[in-house]
């Protein structure tokens, strides 16, 4: 059935064409991923389905009584600041109606507590009614439910009580994607969900993605996101717009096929045309006039001829590459015991690592373990609560600021390069701006109206001006295309100088990693065989966690002093006891299920009970009341629990 479609939809600003002529369907259950160059029009696109924005032409037809839900790239909450709530109040106000309920259902407890005479049966009516509804939608659950989703998305039970108004902005980007994941609309919109993420939560936005029962449309630039969790790709390309029945390698491989085939075939009939007009024009030369019929003959072949149509042109990506002025000695950075974090706060201690040249070094954790932090201290932005490091002999370092603050928003991109640069001519100037997309009257922009894409590759622009031999990185790849991003591993990976970055982009971080360091539990890990011996360590950190490290295949030496081998009897009885906490690990799931399906099936009965019959009795309401506050405290509890399952 058919959920979503978009017919001949147009967008433009004055005489500019932002996308035209677009047209596509969405089937209910669809995940599609929409991808395009910054710029393109995605985001105009997806406003346009919602409704946001209106479209020049076309139209839009979602199925009836089916809710659209859309979290936008740059999400804060406009009103969070005066609003007063915390972070669960926030997150329960998802559910308005809910809300609602709950506080008539507690306004008309007090009521009848003190009713008399015939107001009592109308209050108790309404009291069953509105409860029933209650129980009906959801009540007794989304509170839990609300808690779950923050701990998935990274959030820590210490935070819930939070105000908003004391979240970052890319905290509060996470707190709307949790509400719209809450809600669960028919059509699911998301507009780079990724940002601000760490690996475990991004994992988990998967596969709960992935399992998502009703539609999804996304907008995002993370490859391994497109891959794992949409069926289909829209790509926006020179205003227009084409449907791919594959997820984003797929769209990729299809893409490079079709286009190879249309380049192939225009170019097989410009070579017949070519070749009949050669034949006319030594037929005409000829002048006899059976030559010339041959030669009209011919014409009328060309003019027959269905002409192929010369593919268009890609639109054009950013081209850089960086260059030290100097070479920096083969040592280039010494950590001894490092520590760093704020007041009591300690992030991390005792780190020591050494970097050599032309390493590219990823510093990996979750969000919130003081990666950031680190590179704030390498760079003498923060304080070390500890430690020392010291630079090698001849490194000159250029950093990447995430948020891009380097930059003065009250000048020019050309003032903005020129005044870091005075001693470089405009031409020069111009040629590196255009190179990252900064042509004719671009150059002239104030920075404080370009996008986050356009401030991206700005600053990368600043950064390949000024020689450096050390590179060091934070979050490179947001606010990036996916062709900047391609063009920056290019860069990087041609780069004859030593990279020290931080990033989230897993493929990003693949490509271009030679080696990790993962903060991790205040410490740090040293993975010196790049990404995929960090990758493994992780999993291995999964299975042990899940698993209890049954691998068993391994030589396992008891921790005594004497160091000998477990024997085959040892072992044996290592593993039955593994497998016999297995099975119990598996019958407290099943209990914990068995008495929540129990507990739940009471609460309606006492539910039903205590705003209905019991309503005008005092003291059987006082009972019902009691064990329905037990059953709602002891259901959380175990609601939590069951969220610990899905690690087993």
């Amino acid at each position: 059935m058919i959920i979503l479609s978009v017919s001949g939809l147009s967008f433009h600003v004055g005489a500019k064409e932002i996308i035209g002529g677009v047209s596509f369907s969405v089937e209910d259950g669809d995940k599609l991923g929409i991808v395009g160059v910054n710029g393109s029009g995605k985001s105009t696109l997806l406003n346009m389905i919602c409704k946001k924005t209106e479209p020049t032409e076309g139209n839009i037809y979602t199925a009836k009584e089916r809710t659209v839900g859309m979290m936008e790239q740059n999400e804060a909450f406009s009103d969070a600041d005066s609003d007063g709530g915390t972070l669960l109040e926030r997150m329960y106000a998802a559910y308005p109606e809910l809300c609602r309920d709950e506080a008539r259902l507690s306004k008309l407890e007090t009521l009848l507590e003190n009713a008399k005479g015939e107001d009592v049966p109308t209050l108790a009516a309404e009291l069953s009614r509105v409860n029933a509804r209650y129980v009906e939608n959801g009540g007794l659950h989304y509170k839990s439910r609300c808690r779950s989703i923050l701990l998935r998305l990274g959030f820590t039970p210490d935070s819930f009580e939070k105000p908003i108004s004391d979240f970052s902005g890319g905290e509060r980007a996470r707190i709307g994607l949790a509400r719209l994941l809450l809600w669960e609309p028919d059509i699911l919109i998301l507009d780079e969900p990724t940002n601000h993420l760490d690996t475990d939560a991004m994992e988990w936005l998967e596969e709960h993605l992935a399992s998502y029962k009703k539609t999804l449309i996304v907008v995002s630039h993370d490859r391994y996101f497109l891959d794992r969790v949409t069926n289909k790709t829209l790509e926006i390309e020179n205003g227009r717009a084409k449907l791919y029945n594959a997820p984003y390698s797929g769209f990729v491989k299809q893409k490079a096929a079709e286009r190879a085939a249309a380049e192939k075939k225009y170019d097989l009939q410009q070579k017949e045309i070519a070749r009949l007009e050669a034949y006319i024009e030594n037929q005409r030369r000829l002048n006899r006039e059976r030559n010339i019929i041959a030669a009209e003959s011919r014409e009328k072949a060309i003019a027959r001829m269905d002409k192929v149509e010369k593919p268009k042109e890609a639109p054009r990506a950013i081209r850089f590459s960086f260059k030290s002025d100097v070479e920096s000695g083969n040592d280039v950075l010494s950590v001894r015991k490092l520590s760093a974090g704020y007041g009591s706060n300690v992030l991390f201690s005792d780190v020591s690592f050494e970097v050599k040249k032309r390493e590219r070094l990823f510093i990996a954790g979750a969000n919130g373990v003081g990666k950031s932090t680190l590179l704030k201290v390498l760079l003498g932005k923060a304080a070390p609560l500890g430690g020392f490091f010291e630079f090698g002999a001849n490194v000159k370092t250029g950093y990447y600021d995430q948020e891009n603050q380097a930059l003065d928003l009250s000048k020019t991109v050309i003032d903005e390069l020129w005044d870091a640069h005075p001693n470089v001519n405009e031409t020069a100037l111009r040629n590196i701006l255009a190179s990252f997309m900064f042509r004719g009257e671009d150059a002239f922009k104030q920075v404080y109206v370009l996008s986050g894409g356009e401030r991206a590759r700005l600053t990368l622009a600043k950064l390949i001006m000024s020689g450096m031999n050390l590179l060091i990185l934070d979050e490179p790849t947001n606010h990036l295309d996916i062709q900047s991003r391609e063009a920056l591993e290019n860069a990087l990976e041609n780069f004859d100088g030593t990279v020290i970055a931080v990033s989230h982009d897993r493929y990003f971080m693949k490509k271009i990693a030679t080696r990790v360091i993962e903060i991790y539990e205040k410490s740090a890990v040293d993975y010196r065989w790049g990404y995929d011996e960090y990758l493994e360590a992780r999993e291995k950190r999964k299975r042990e966690k899940s698993e209890r490290d049954e691998r068993g295949k391994e030589d396992i030496r008891r921790d005594t002093p004497e160091g000998d081998a477990v024997t085959g009897k040892e072992l044996f009885l290592r593993r039955k006891k593994e497998s016999a906490e297995a099975r119990q690990a598996e019958k407290r799931r099943r209990d914990v299920m068995r008495e929540t399906k129990e507990l739940e099936e009471e609460l309606e009965r006492v539910s039903n009970e205590l705003y209905g019959e019991a309503a005008s009795d005092y003291v059987r309401a006082a009972e019902l009341d009691k064990r329905k506050n037990e059953i709602e405290e002891r259901l959380l509890t175990l609601y939590e629990e069951q969220e610990s399952f899905r690690d087993l």
